[in-house]
């Protein structure tokens, strides 16, 4: 069971009456009121109740309204002391200033004239030795706060920022993955189109519908993150246990495909959606290239990883290739050097293709997931 506090029961809301109390008190009761005047610092002598207590209200009630207008508790603030010689507000608005107001010139100008506003009558009553201390206290260092708590807040959005900018960018090249995949089997099942006959071609073109209404669902999620920052929706990851549907969903468009998992294989979840990718990929190539080829996954552990595998032969019959990018290799290649792997691709003198990828694996990350 979640337990809500209510609105008036939050850290927030406490801090903010209490800041508030201290702001309205100085203007109802004169004891509150700066000693070093008579009242107004300016005519010194005492202001009329009725003004003070409304100026002490509305400075309280501008208190709860600081986050977003800190230029109304800054006007009550100098008020207040100017015609009450009531000082707790100043402070209060000093912070509000430095952590909540976005230009800095506007920042400088602002204390530059409370301080002005608080120093002047203390120095012509009093001399420098009484108002450079008091300035420095009220006006400056509550300022000089407000910065550094904006600078921290300001740094921690920046990584907010970034991770989010690298999700949305982790989720693209997921999408990426998924949908040239697509594709590739549309072009392929189109081609198998051409040459069918009857029902044959009904059962086809039905899977050809199948596969773009997918991919274009996928192309929709893909769009929506990228140009609405948007969260992608929370869905299973593919990963190692994955890969016998994978591979069935290739020999189901005659691909020969041999796969060898060690039985009982786990790995942290980033480390399996990679494997399951470069699977992926890799088959899309052969579907591309080497249709014909027989191909051999093998995917294996041991105490420091897991490796994986992808073998084909020479393809006997070219296959017809859709037109790509170019960033399947590349993307599969950077997905596993973000998990710590290595990806290496080559030529095999039969003419046939092999990737091998070897992913290190943490000893206490791989215990876990056993």
């Amino acid at each position: 069971m979640v337990i809500r506090r209510a609105p008036w029961l939050r850290p927030g809301r406490a801090v903010d009456g209490v800041l508030a109390t201290a702001c309205v008190l100085p203007g109802v009761w004169q004891d509150l009121q700066s000693g070093l005047f008579n009242g107004s610092p300016i005519v010194n002598r005492p202001a009329p109740l009725g003004i003070t207590v409304t100026l002490g209200l509305a400075t309280g009630v501008a208190v709860f309204d600081r986050r977003s207008r800190p230029l109304l508790l800054y006007a009550g603030a100098v008020a207040c002391w100017l015609v009450a010689g009531a000082w707790p507000a100043v402070p209060v608005a000093q912070y509000a200033v430095g952590a909540y107001l976005r230009s800095l010139r506007l920042r400088v100008v602002l204390t530059v004239a409370m301080v002005a506003a608080v120093s002047m009558p203390m120095w012509l009553a009093y001399g420098a030795d009484a108002s450079l201390p008091i300035s420095l206290a009220m006006c400056i260092l509550p300022t000089l706060a407000g910065l550094f708590v904006a600078s921290r807040r300001a740094q921690e959005q920046l990584l907010v920022d970034q991770a989010r900018a690298e999700e949305r960018a982790q989720i693209a090249r997921d999408m990426h993955d998924v949908v040239t995949h697509r594709v590739s089997l549309m072009v392929l099942h189109a081609t198998a189109l051409a040459s069918a006959e009857g029902r044959g071609a009904v059962e086809v073109a039905g899977q050809i519908q199948i596969i773009g209404r997918a991919a274009l669902e996928e192309l929709r999620t893909l769009v929506g993150v990228l140009r609405d920052g948007g969260d992608a929706p929370l869905r299973p990851q593919p990963g190692v246990a994955d890969l016998a549907e994978l591979v069935d969903a290739s020999r189901a468009l005659g691909l020969t495909v041999e796969l060898s998992v060690e039985d009982g294989l786990r790995a942290p979840a980033l480390v399996e959606q990679a494997v399951y990718r470069v699977v992926q990929e890799a088959l899309t190539n052969v579907h591309r290239h080497a249709r014909t080829a027989r191909t051999t996954v093998v995917v294996a552990s041991d105490d420091d990883g897991v490796s994986l595998a992808v073998r084909n032969g020479a393809s006997a019959v070219a296959a017809t290739a859709a037109p790509r990018g170019g960033h399947g290799l590349l993307g599969i290649s950077e997905r596993v050097r973000l998990v710590g792997g290595t990806l290496s691709t080559r030529r095999q003198p039969d003419g046939g293709f092999e990737v091998l990828v070897r992913i290190p694996v943490a000893r206490e990350a791989w215990e876990m997931e056993r």
